[in-house]
């Protein structure tokens, strides 16, 4: 039986988050999703005047290609990925997974070469089309939440079909906050971190660009980082699972990190210049996303929490200059019942325990 869940939910995709208008040439990547989303997006596509072209892939078959990857196959692959691109003025991409894992077994040399081949794609995805992404809730997401499949697609179908034109003025105000700061101070458990967001922009994230949403970003200056950060929430990055991430900076740059899986987490930092450089900073406030569950799309906008991103800064917009195959967003979530902390702008607090003090944010609160 149809989900008419399934139609809302293109329908946002594709009026709200693209604006997809008469002689719009959109394409839809399918990983691991179902026909049902794949057809509801086709469908609403040409209800809006657009064309729509359609990419399926699947994550086994992805892992079997990236296993041997080689530089000549992938420079073939992401020539043709990006002559596409540049006749597309819309991008949709709906990720499923049946196993967050399938790219663990994949070589690192391996990954960094698909990655560094794809980049120029994917940046040319962001910077020349109107694109959002999102997850599609499989059995696999709900263990990881640990709900059942039911009550998670209930859950999943609340988030991504939030209103999120009700959050606009709270969001317009904490950009403004962001746009005004010179310095940012956070501090929690294992935590006292400061960092300048000097002639940086915070950028409004209203269920434009990934579902779900509910995050202002910026980056900061990218030589200004200092202190540590130690995150609480999971996290999985190339298909490999890793808790307690803590990082020290000097100047900028990265000097020491550690988690359950040290040396992994070294190799990725380690693939180029800029992955020890921080690409983005952003605060979140989706107040039915609670609890992380290893899928990043959900767990960057968990209420309370913020991200902080080693790797690529957004091309363009609140771009700090730096470059990197890597763009690994790292959740810290503030909650008391998390172990608490603050962030300061120029010595202000402006949340406490995951609780937004300034009356100008209390609407980017829970109710």
């Amino acid at each position: 039986m149809h989900d008419s869940r399934v139609d809302d939910l293109a329908r946002q995709l594709v009026r709200y988050s693209t604006k997809v208008k008469k002689g719009d040439n959109v394409l839809v990547e399918i990983f691991d999703a179902p026909d049902s989303m794949a057809i509801a997006l086709i469908r609403a596509i040409r209800a809006a005047g657009g064309t729509p072209f359609v990419n399926l892939h699947r994550s086994r078959v992805t892992r079997e290609l990236a296993l041997r990857a080689t530089e000549e196959q992938y420079e073939v692959v992401g020539r043709q990925t990006l002559a596409q691109m540049q006749d597309m003025q819309v991008y949709i991409a709906v990720r499923g997974s049946e196993n967050i894992n399938e790219q663990a077994d994949v070589p690192e040399k391996a990954k960094k070469l698909v990655a560094a081949q794809m980049r120029p794609t994917l940046n040319h995805r962001i910077n020349e089309t109107r694109w959002v992404v999102l997850r599609w809730p499989t059995p696999s997401m709900a263990q990881q939440a640990m709900m059942s499949t039911e009550a998670f697609e209930d859950f999943y179908f609340r988030v991504c079909l939030l209103d999120y034109k009700a959050l606009l003025p709270g969001m317009k105000a904490l950009k403004k906050a962001i746009d005004e700061a010179r310095e940012v101070r956070i501090t929690g458990p294992g935590t006292d971190l400061r960092f300048s967001l000097e002639g940086m922009q915070g950028i409004v994230c209203e269920g434009r660009r990934n579902i779900p949403d509910g995050e202002v970003f910026t980056a900061p200056v990218r030589d200004s980082v200092e202190g540590v950060i130690s995150f609480n929430a999971p996290t999985v990055y190339q298909g490999i699972a890793f808790d307690q991430i803590k990082l020290r900076f000097e100047k900028g740059r990265i000097v020491e990190a550690t988690s359950n899986q040290t040396k992994k987490l070294n190799e990725i930092l380690d693939s180029d210049e800029g992955s020890r450089y921080i690409g983005e900073f952003a605060i979140a406030f989706n107040n039915e996303i609670k609890e992380p569950m290893r899928d990043i799309l959900f767990d960057e906008k968990i209420g309370g929490s913020f991200h902080f991103t080693p790797g690529q800064a957004y091309e363009g917009v609140a771009d700090n200059g730096n470059r990197s195959q890597v763009h690994w967003d790292m959740v810290l979530i503030q909650r008391k019942e998390w172990g608490g902390g603050e962030i300061y702008f120029d010595d202000k607090l402006i949340r406490k325990d995951g609780l937004f003090v300034p009356k100008s944010l209390e609407s980017l609160n829970p109710a």
